[in-house]
């Protein structure tokens, strides 16, 4: 009788509880701790809305700088312990896009950015924010110098969006918020927009310029 051919290698291999968190490093939970800042900062800003209470807003901007500090350090976790995992460059980009896009976004439309053009510029700039990042992947190769470390950035980073949640957090602080906002509302027809939202057409903007040339320390 002729012997069954055995399974191959990998149909024999035992599958492994929770084998893609096996695979993260050290550097991977610090990245996802920045993402859950971001995600925390966007739960914070709609209960703000939910109960009118203003103090979730502190909340919210308290956990921006929290998400920076994650950002800059799961980078040089990864270069002083030498690992990284094969997800770290896109789970990097991705809390990028929660904490410095879809929150700075979302704080901005709490603290009164909420009308219809003010949405379309925020919506603009969350757009500029995704592409901004996914440019950086596609580009990060030619960017580099030998060592593989990146010497500048095309268009401003996205975390400089925290400049954008500093002002919202001065205007909260002096109870600048809604149609008391710097610079109040223009009124366009059935249109609404805040002078304070063309702010975030302009980070947007300056994210995925080409012509800007930040270097990377």
């Amino acid at each position: 009788m002729t012997p069954e051919p055995s399974s191959p290698p990998a149909a024999r291999r035992q599958r492994r509880h929770f084998s893609m968190i096996r695979t993260f490093v050290l550097a991977d939970f610090v990245t996802l701790g920045n993402g859950f800042a971001g995600a925390g900062a966007i739960l914070a800003a709609m209960q703000a809305l939910a109960t009118a209470n203003p103090r979730w807003l502190w909340v919210a901007f308290c956990l921006m700088p929290v998400a920076l500090v994650m950002d800059v350090a799961d980078g040089r976790i990864a270069r002083w312990r030498f690992r990284k995992s094969p997800l770290g460059a896109d789970l990097d980009s991705l809390a990028d896009v929660i904490s410095f896009g879809m929150a700075p976004a979302a704080l901005a439309f709490a603290v009164g950015l909420r009308g219809n053009l003010d949405v379309a510029a925020l919506l603009y700039f969350v757009a500029c924010g995704i592409s901004r990042l996914a440019r950086f992947n596609v580009t990060s190769a030619e960017l580099s110098d030998g060592t593989g470390k990146v010497k500048y950035f095309e268009g401003t980073p996205i975390p400089t969006s925290l400049l954008l949640v500093m002002v919202l957090a001065v205007a909260t602080w002096q109870g600048r918020m809604g149609d008391a906002l710097w610079g109040g509302v223009w009124n366009l027809g059935p249109l609404q927009l805040h002078p304070l939202a063309l702010l975030y057409v302009l980070s947007g903007s300056a994210m995925i310029s080409k012509t800007l040339r930040i270097p990377k320390f």
